[in-house]
């Protein structure tokens, strides 16, 4: 045998052995306030041993800081992310507007109806669950392969005398930079955004920088939001909208037909995610819980549906997702004055 076999066998040898080794992993990059020990990764632990039964292999990374595991998405160094709508909106714009403001509460006698509330979040993930929803889950090699609640997020404010929308005239209130329509709805209400992001929103309560901030209950403990709060503030019990997080890959990495089996998977985690949030919920103190007057709650909703619309019309909304949205608060409750047109926004 010549040098020149042997050197064509000794590099064969060498990849033989080294490819596998070296065959890329699919990576899901996950954020969790919490990290680790929180719900959301947690869950995408159990959705990776239900994936692998469907022949698909994924590796975890856990994120604290949402924006870089959304960039590290897009820069490629993910196939596949978990993050809140407002942080995917530039993926899928149709599926990220059920994060929008006022969108998913039905209101009965005026009073919060919280179970009808969820039903609404539930059928519109149902929609983009089902195979007519698919088309609507794509946008070129982005696909949505999950969405899930992680609940209601109400007004949190560090004075209670801020209970109603003519007192928040001139406060401070958090917006997430990265999401515009909470800027303008600020704005309308003649209060003042303050730009926040996950990473500091609580800091930025917790030390006075903001006078309100709109979170969901899961957020009490980790951001210590009981802080801010201290004995003179206080929880509204009034959502403002019900935030999602969502799970989204690049389909050149996964294989044909994953995004449904995904989606469905979810989809199936909808009432596990539900006991998580009346969890939740249930561990912040009663006293800091604040109720509307009974009387109020109807306007407050007709001026988030006013704001929501506007906001659509600047193109900050998508209108698909509205009108589907739409659809699914009809569907619960039927006989709301404003099913007596069929869409939101033409």
């Amino acid at each position: 045998m010549n040098k020149y076999s042997k050197l064509a066998l000794a590099t064969a040898a060498l990849i033989g052995v080294a490819g596998p080794a070296a065959a890329a992993k699919t990576l899901l990059c996950v954020w969790d306030v919490a990290g680790k020990t929180g719900d959301v990764y947690n869950a995408a632990i159990d959705y990776t041993v239900a994936m692998q039964k469907n022949g698909v292999e994924l590796e975890l990374k856990s994120y604290v800081d949402e924006r870089v595991a959304v960039e590290d998405y897009r820069a490629g160094q993910c196939d596949g992310v978990m993050a809140t709508a407002f942080r995917l909106k530039p993926f899928n714009a149709t599926s990220t507007s059920l994060d929008s403001i006022g969108s998913a509460t039905v209101v009965r006698n005026n009073k919060v109806d919280m179970p009808g509330s969820y039903e609404v979040v539930r059928k519109v993930i149902q929609a983009y669950a089902s195979p007519g929803g698919a088309k609507m889950m794509v946008e070129g090699n982005n696909e949505v392969g999950g969405i899930f609640p992680l609940g209601a997020a109400y007004p949190i404010v560090r004075d209670k005398n801020i209970n109603s929308v003519e007192a928040l005239s001139g406060k401070k209130i958090a917006a997430f930079d990265y999401d515009k329509a909470q800027g303008v709805m600020i704005q309308r209400i003649g209060a003042q955004p303050v730009s926040v992001d996950v990473t500091n929103v609580g800091p930025r309560f917790n030390n006075g920088f903001v006078d309100m901030v709109t979170l969901p209950a899961v957020a009490y403990k980790p951001l210590e939001l009981y802080k801010g709060i201290g004995t003179t503030g206080g929880i509204g019990r009034f959502p403002i909208m019900i935030p999602t997080v969502q799970m989204v890959f690049n389909r050149t990495k996964f294989p044909e037909g994953f995004g449904e089996k995904s989606r469905t998977y979810w989809l199936g985690q909808f009432d596990h995610a539900l006991s998580l949030i009346k969890k939740a919920e249930a561990g912040i103190p009663a006293a800091t819980w604040n109720d509307l007057p009974a009387e109020s709650i109807p306007k407050y909703v007709l001026m988030l549906r006013e704001a929501r619309i506007a906001i659509g019309n600047q193109g900050l909304y998508n209108k698909q997702g509205l009108n589907i949205i739409k659809r699914a608060r009809c569907s619960v409750n039927a006989s709301d004055a404003e099913c007596a047109t069929k869409t939101e926004i033409d």
